[in-house]
């Protein structure tokens, strides 16, 4: 932990923040939480901001790269003592010398190595996890040097510094010794000064009068901030696509030519406006956060008095079930003591018997003595009963049988059952939380919410779905569902271009289990085109196979290439084989999504006027002929001309995985490495009639990837091409069919 985190005397300096019309004055100590690296724990130095937003100190992102790639363990090692105790909490340090060597090889790489950045590309060295929210962060060529230092987040900082160290007064960088106070910073001159020195080295009427000075501080960013993809040029745009600064190139031919960009001082305002209404609505809402945090509070308390009393409750009962098992084990003890004792008594009560049958000891010994009376009559009177005791003892010999059984298998305890159920010993059976199913689950107008229990869960009885939509001009409350019997739920009359959170809780002999993990959805822009495959408008039976329902398609190679294929010799005459929907837009927006099997060869995918149509259908091409050109017609390449020239139809190309974005008019041959993105697991398409413009979307994020103008003129339909071997599969909500609703034209 930083030591000014654990300052206790803190000065109270202050914030100015002024959120819409107001001013608010922050205590700094207070924000603390928000100055801290997520990956050292420590104040931020030098932060730098990744693609998913969150920053991360400088010093820790190299630290990270170094960490991720086994390559440069070695540098790691060969700085690195495991005997020294680390004293510091960062992931994993690395010396002054390590660090160094790093940015020289980073720096001369391109120059001394020739093959260091494509070795370090190769080997994944510039990918790593945002430690925040553990999204893969890929640097690209460019590593580090790619990225914006977060200048507003390093100024917070260093006022937090300077409220901690106020006791420590910054001195003169130019008095001679003894040095004066400090009481102006240079930015230009990235030096601080006293009165005396900033009058002798900023003199009126020369140019570093006018350099901009501020208070005292140690802090000196640079003025302006420049383009980290072109270095020589200041950012001036702001792409609403990738959400960050470019510059005039990175719009021009970079990869952001096709992107939407705004003026700096539009996104300024924008922002600005839009994070001082959210600031306010904070502000505003201070009573409710307050009694939230007493609420909060409470709870904490409540679980802690809970927690102990569950814990006495369970400690009592098992408790209970130990006596009763000690209770049962002091009886089933005594019951094998008498019983041994018995047995004991009765065996030797037998042993004396047979040592009497020895001889000179017991009953034979007295026999003998018998034996020597005399007198008839007194042998006869003793005699008699000692005869019939040796024959008792003769017999007894013969037939010999132990008084007593040494076993004690009658005792014998069957605690299988028992153990059994100490085993599912538990508490009340509460159901275990479900799991919503990202996968399955799809948010439209209407919108389907898949979710499953986890593996080993005991099934519930029914569920309980709620939702809520995300707005920040109110507190929406959760909307609840009727008890589901079922592991999915249709949700219907849902506000378009909305965010909305849905949980879910199972439900078991009245008990209910904990809700399931919050999960975030975003409505598409627009209401949606219910539509299925049409396979009278240009379907080619013998490329393209459609399924019974319609709404799944697989491009196959077909009979007619498979004949022709004796006379194919150095390559083959192949052509787009396009199919449409079987509903068609005239008026107004709407949006429609689909799957493209990630195998596919060539797929593009778009929207299409049914003039076009009729043009590119009327003359299908012959694919045996050898004088075929692949280049005519609608696969000619038309539609990547200028992006100022509207085409009744648009498409975007997808194919080895990747989605590619067409090229605009200034675009070069370098950039189209730029131009493609992984194909996400689904892609929307949102058509907007009345304006003109078509937009393609990630359709699990609604990130939109591409906008095109496009020119509408009769009727629009969606549109799907498809060459070698690939397959599209339209959403099941897609596919549900409705009556017609305004603006549609449905096919006949």
């Amino acid at each position: 932990m930083s030591p000014f985190l654990m300052s206790a005397s803190v000065p109270l300096s202050c914030v100015y923040t002024p959120p819409c019309t107001s001013y608010l004055w922050v205590p700094i100590k207070n924000i603390e939480r928000e100055l801290i690296c997520p990956c050292c724990k420590e104040l931020f130095t030098h932060p730098l901001i990744l693609p998913c937003q969150h920053s991360v100190c400088h010093k820790c992102a190299k630290e990270l790269l170094l960490s991720r790639d086994d390559a440069v363990s070695e540098l790691d090692s060969e700085f690195s003592n495991p005997a020294t105790p680390v004293s510091s909490p960062r992931i994993r340090r690395l010396s002054s010398a390590s660090v160094e060597r790093l940015d020289r090889l980073t720096r001369t790489g391109s120059a001394a190595h020739p093959g260091w950045k494509r070795t370090i590309h190769s080997q994944g060295i510039t990918t790593f996890p945002c430690p925040s929210c553990k999204y893969d962060i890929d640097l690209g060529e460019r590593g580090l040097s790619g990225l914006f230092r977060n200048f507003t987040l390093e100024t917070i900082v260093e006022r937090y510094r300077q409220a901690a160290r106020a006791a420590v007064a910054i001195m003169c960088n130019l008095c001679k010794p003894p040095p004066q106070e400090a009481t102006k910073s240079c930015m230009d001159c990235k030096a601080s000064y006293c009165n005396e020195c900033f009058k002798l080295h900023h003199p009126w009427g020369t140019p570093k009068a006018q350099h901009e000075y501020v208070g005292p501080t140690t802090n000196f960013r640079p003025k302006i901030l420049m383009c980290p993809e072109h270095d020589m040029e200041k950012v001036t745009m702001y792409c609403e696509v990738c959400r960050r600064p470019v510059c005039h190139l990175c719009k021009l031919g970079g990869s952001h030519a096709n992107h939407k960009v705004t003026s700096m001082s539009s996104a300024y305002k924008a922002l600005k406006e839009k994070l001082s209404k959210s600031i306010g609505y904070l502000i505003s809402k201070e009573d409710q956060v307050k009694t939230q945090i007493f609420q909060l509070e409470h709870m904490i308390e409540q679980t802690e008095s809970n927690g102990e009393k569950a814990k006495r409750e369970a400690t009592d009962l098992i408790d209970g079930l130990c006596a009763i098992l000690e209770q049962r084990k002091m009886k089933f003890i005594k019951s094998i003591e008498d019983s041994r004792s018995s047995k004991l008594e009765k065996l030797q009560n037998q042993m004396d018997e047979y040592q009497g049958m020895l001889e000179n000891s017991g009953l034979v010994g007295y026999a003998q003595e018998v034996l020597k009376e005399t007198d008839q009559s007194c042998f006869v009177q003793t005699a008699k009963q000692l005869h019939i005791r040796i024959r008792m003892a003769t017999e007894s010999l013969k037939t010999f049988q132990p008084a007593a059984e040494p076993s004690f298998t009658e005792f014998t305890l069957d605690v299988s059952r028992e153990e059994e159920l100490l085993k599912e010993l538990s508490f009340t059976n509460v159901p275990d939380a479900p799991v919503i199913d990202l996968t399955q689950s799809r948010l439209y107008d209407d919108g389907i919410i898949c979710w499953q229990q986890p593996n080993g869960a005991l099934p519930v009885d029914h569920y309980k779905l709620e939702y809520r939509r995300l707005d920040q001009d109110g507190d929406c409350a959760w909307e609840s569902t009727e008890d589901v019997c079922s592991t999915s739920k249709v949700i219907s009359n849902l506000d378009t271009n909305m965010s909305y959170i849905f949980r879910v809780k199972g439900c078991k002999n009245s008990i209910y289990s904990d809700y399931s993990k919050e999960v975030l959805f975003h409505t598409p822009p627009a209401p949606v085109l219910r539509f299925l495959f049409d396979e009278k408008c240009g379907y080619n039976s013998d490329h393209l196979i459609l399924n019974k329902q319609r709404d799944s398609v697989e491009s196959v190679a077909g009979l007619p290439m498979l004949l022709s294929a004796e006379r194919i010799v150095v390559g083959s005459y192949m052509s787009l084989n396009f199919i449409t929907g079987d509903t068609g837009v005239t008026k107004g927006k709407y949006y429609w999504a689909f799957r493209v099997e990630l195998c596919s060869y060539l797929v593009k995918v778009g929207v299409v006027s049914d003039t076009k149509l009729q043009e590119w259908f009327h003359s299908p091409p012959d694919i045996n002929s050898p004088r075929y050109d692949q280049d005519s017609g609608h696969d000619s390449g038309s539609e990547d001309i200028a992006l100022e020239q509207s085409q009744p139809f648009t498409f975007v190309t997808i194919g080895m995985k990747r989605l590619f974005i067409p090229k605009g008019s200034a675009s070069s041959s370098t950039e189209s490495c730029k131009r493609s993105v992984s194909t996400p697991s689904r892609i929307g398409i949102c058509l907007d009639y009345d304006k003109g413009k078509v937009n393609f979307y990630n359709a699990d994020t609604m990130q939109c990837l591409y906008e095109r103008r496009v020119e509408c003129s009769g009727t629009m339909y969606p549109a799907f091409g498809l060459m070698g071997g690939g397959a599209v599969h339209l959403d099941e909500l897609i596919t549900l069919k409705e009556s017609t609703k305004p603006g549609f034209f449905l096919d006949s």
